[in-house]
């Protein structure tokens, strides 16, 4: 027996009362009025950055504007015309260190948080945290309002990984003072797209 089932078989020995799980349907989840617009504003308050792009306007030439000192911007979008690097064709996740730049697709955001849902779609999913900029292209109809929502909605591709991401990296643990960037991108931005 390895240590794992040890350890496991020992606690369901010492489990007295077992208590069924929870009728989860019953539950009124927050909704809102206009999604969109909760979700943008969640993302200014978790300090990220949601633009809506205009239709027909060129993300390359958004970003850009964006961050016009980027020298090493990773993406494997097809229409991200901008990458000087495809995080596809990296030999390992270190390679992708010194990212100005990277960017991503987001299948659907959650107006509540501010999150949105990435699924691993690139061979070194680091380009998610290694780059100093992150900016999530996502369709403004795949808002949906809550976590509940979000949940019924996860799918996983080959790759078996994703995660929600909401706004940039902060932590304000150490001294009670709010560093952005501190484990993974500095800034996040959100391109509201027209899909």
């Amino acid at each position: 027996m390895s240590s794992k089932e040890d350890i496991l078989k020992k606690y369901r020995a010492n489990i007295h009362e077992q208590y069924d799980m929870p009728d989860l349907s019953d539950i009124k989840a927050v909704t809102y009025p206009d999604p969109l617009l909760q979700f943008m504003n969640m993302t200014k308050n978790v300090g990220g950055n949601a633009i809506e792009v205009e239709k027909g306007r060129d993300v390359n030439t958004i970003i850009s504007e964006l961050y016009p000192d980027a020298k090493e911007i990773a993406s494997n979008l097809p229409e991200i015309t901008i990458a000087t690097r495809n995080p596809d064709e990296m030999g390992s996740a270190l390679d992708l260190n010194g990212t100005d730049v990277g960017i991503i697709r987001g299948m659907f955001g959650v107006a509540e948080n501010a999150c949105v849902w990435i699924p691993q779609q690139m061979k070194e999913k680091a380009v998610c945290f290694i780059s100093e900029h992150l900016v999530i292209l996502l369709s403004k109809s795949q808002i949906v309002n809550n976590m509940h929502e979000a949940y019924r909605r996860i799918e996983f591709n080959d790759y078996g990984y994703g995660t929600f991401i909401s706004g940039p990296s902060k932590t304000a643990d150490i001294a009670q003072v709010l560093v952005m960037g501190a484990q993974a991108a500095r800034s996040a931005t959100v391109l509201l797209l027209d899909e």
